[in-house]
């Protein structure tokens, strides 16, 4: 059995780490400031702070805390709602980058994080065309 991804980071305590500090530079960067901007008509970057660490967690091989709250961890219909333009996802996985360079995380087991982590990203975008697209639905019934 190989080990988790979450277990090769150092496990919950540096998953933590991890997800505070990219909240960090999303919070201080100006790659993050549209990511803010897109929190904040939800719950607002505090409570996604804790979501995060809720889905990464399951998401990387641990505990599935998400799951056990919200019943599923369908990333696509978390995220549905919001308009995601490339430049979103693109700014989003620089952050995410810079966090686990600045937090010494390396190795093989982080580049295949790293390149999951951009088949999800920008498979979540959807032009910023979420109200088109709910239209359209509508329109179908």
């Amino acid at each position: 059995m190989s080990e988790a991804v979450l277990d090769r980071l150092g496990g919950e305590p540096a998953l933590r780490r991890l997800v505070e500090h990219f909240y960090d530079l999303v919070e201080a960067r100006p790659e993050g400031a549209q990511i803010v901007r897109l929190h904040m008509d939800g719950h607002g970057v505090a409570a996604t702070r804790a979501e995060q660490f809720d889905f990464l967690c399951g998401f990387l091989g641990g505990r599935q805390y998400y799951k056990e709250r919200h019943g599923h961890m369908n990333v696509r219909l978390i995220h549905e709602h919001i308009p995601i333009v490339a430049q979103d996802a693109e700014d989003w996985l620089t952050l995410m980058d810079r966090a686990l360079a600045d937090l010494g995380h390396s190795g093989a087991h982080v580049e295949r994080m790293r390149a999951t982590l951009r088949r999800v990203a920008l498979a979540l975008v959807n032009d910023g065309n979420v109200v088109g697209e709910e239209s359209a639905r509508r329109s179908a019934l």
